[in-house]
């Protein structure tokens, strides 16, 4: 699992460092803790720790990647860790709309779990 995290944050890192210059607002560390609870009880926690960066595609439209490990946590049982990574992007529609969309990821066992976010954003 080890030496797969270490050649994928290596190819994240490279893509980013061979973007045209200019293209990346920004390279960031991102730490993220999520729990979960059925009713009051605790489940488990996952606490990412991501190399990431922002990246400008036009006026109105930025993206943003990262990866990097993923601690599992779970009530009662085995700490475990994976790897993690998101890529998002969000366009302003208007100066009041915006959407944004994101795919996200973690490796498993046995297969890759993943996920996809979409939405509106719209300030008052």
């Amino acid at each position: 699992m080890f030496a797969k995290m270490n050649k994928t944050t290596l190819a994240i890192a490279a893509g980013v460092a061979l973007a045209p210059v200019g293209a990346i607002a920004g390279p960031y560390v991102n730490l993220e803790s999520n729990s979960g609870f059925v009713g009051t009880d605790y489940a488990a926690s996952s606490v990412e720790a991501h190399l990431g960066a922002d990246i400008v595609l036009s006026d109105t439209a930025t993206a943003y990647v990262q990866a990097g490990p993923a601690f599992l946590l779970p009530d009662g049982g085995d700490n475990d860790t994976e790897f993690s990574g998101k890529a998002g992007a969000s366009v302003a529609m208007t100066d009041k709309l915006g959407a944004y969309g994101e795919y996200s990821f973690i490796t498993g066992d046995e297969e890759l779990a993943s996920g996809v976010k979409l939405g509106l954003k719209y300030s008052f």
